[in-house]
């Protein structure tokens, strides 16, 4: 016999669709803004910060998806389009002849190096200015705990509500 869902009440109802909701108008407000100021999607921008911070601005492709939580098609598509504008490349990985490696181009630096302060500066204007030391504490802490049980837990179709 199915039991009965424990509905959400008022309070955590109220606390669920206010996170969803600024989770949501946060980043579309950043896509917009990093678009219309450097032309680069939000996929573009993950992929060139992840490549220019690691010291040979080269990675395996498969680490990369691990990296981004991608499928490797997602990744094929993204690297394919970003090619085609001159900012990262594909090449032989020499440690693995069956896997690729994604490496960051000269013009790739150079575009992720125009983007960032801008980026960083409406981060800091819609995000972290808006909260104290201690609130920024607490969000860490909060959302560590939900990515430590989410990573714990497996990913299943069958996620079913506990009796």
């Amino acid at each position: 016999m199915p039991t009965e869902p424990k509905w959400l009440d008022p309070r955590e109802d109220r606390a669920w669709r206010t996170f969803v909701h600024t989770h949501h108008q946060l980043g579309v407000r950043l896509q917009r803004h990093l678009l219309q100021a450097s032309g680069l999607t939000e996929a573009d921008y993950e992929i060139l910060a992840i490549l220019s911070e690691h010291p040979s601005g080269r990675m395996p492709a498969q680490e990369l998806c691990g990296l981004l939580l991608w499928e490797k098609s997602r990744l094929s598509h993204q690297v394919r389009r970003m090619q085609e504008r001159g900012l990262i490349t594909r090449e032989p990985n020499p440690d693995d002849a069956r896997s690729t490696m994604i490496r960051l181009l000269p013009p790739g630096r150079r575009t992720i190096e125009e983007a960032a302060p801008q980026h960083v500066h409406n981060v800091r204007r819609h995000f972290i200015d808006l909260l104290t030391p201690d609130e920024l504490d607490t969000l860490v802490a909060v959302h560590e705990r939900i990515l430590g049980h989410l990573n714990e837990a497996p990913v299943r179709g069958d996620d079913t509500p506990a009796a």
